[in-house]
């Protein structure tokens, strides 16, 4: 057992969590986390919502475990606020916003007793997050999978702890390992948020091909990129990156944007 402010605020063991993975974290995978000791986030909310989708994975993720749980939105999506009030009718333990402002959800999520965390890239964020009322905040770096920020995780986790005293941060961004949950809580951080880790679990909703891949690359391996984003109208704001594993459609299209929205529509099919 780690004990930290998180841990005690949401009575679990071990202060980390799994990234809310949007469609990949499904039930298996965060109710392996919660069963764990750890703290189990859904993912919901990729591009186009889905009620019943996400009804079925909370009545999933009771069937498999009794401990707490949340739900991740990427609020920045179209219609995401049905979804939000699904979770709050279902009354999860915690949801958790990204992309974002989380602030006109916060309200309806407290008068149901459910705690509410944002993930934040910038400190200006982290601090309109804390102004609005969010229990908890992810702090996450550039080093992470996936959409992230521009500033480091070594940066941004105590610059945000800073920022924010009284509200526990967790640590996002590139951390894989005992040695990077060691790290995050020296930065001051009160856990951790772990995404591509996770990705190479039997848990992990997502396909094999990708699962295989990640354990076949390195750090130099991978690129912060909007090529994806552009070429498929991805609902993420601009100042967010995605970073991915390279391959012959980054090497060509990053960085390259003007011609490829321009082309996006061949590109499609």
């Amino acid at each position: 057992m780690i004990r930290t402010t998180l841990t005690d605020l949401l009575h679990i063991k071990y202060p980390v969590f799994n990234a809310p993975m949007a469609g990949s974290a499904t039930a298996e995978l965060a109710g392996a986390v919660s069963n764990s000791g750890g703290f189990g986030m859904l993912g919901m909310g990729s591009t186009v919502p889905d009620p019943e989708r996400l009804e079925f994975q909370i009545k999933r993720m009771r069937d498999i475990t009794a401990n707490p749980f949340g739900v991740g939105f990427i609020t920045s999506v179209d219609g995401i606020d049905s979804l939000v009030k699904l979770a709050i009718e279902n009354k999860v333990d915690l949801i958790g916003h990204s992309f974002s402002d989380p602030s006109p959800y916060i309200p309806d999520a407290k008068k149901a007793g459910i705690k509410v965390l944002a993930q934040v890239q910038t400190v200006e964020q982290a601090i309109h997050a804390r102004d609005s009322g969010v229990d908890l905040l992810v702090a996450q770096g550039t080093d992470g999978g996936g959409h992230t920020g521009y500033i480091g995780t070594i940066s941004i986790v105590p610059a945000v702890v800073d920022a924010c005293p009284g509200i526990p941060v967790i640590a996002a961004g590139g951390i894989t390992d005992g040695r990077g949950v060691a790290a995050a809580l020296a930065l001051g951080s009160s856990g951790v948020w772990i995404g591509s880790r996770f990705v190479a679990s039997n848990e992990w909703a997502g396909p094999d091909w990708a699962k295989q891949a990640l354990t076949e690359v390195g750090a130099d391996d991978t690129i912060i990129t909007k090529s994806y984003d552009l070429a498929t109208d991805a609902p993420f704001p601009f100042q967010i990156g995605h970073r991915v594993v390279r391959n012959r459609f980054t090497d060509k299209w990053h960085q390259n944007y003007e011609e490829l929205l321009e082309r996006k529509e061949d590109l499609k099919t």
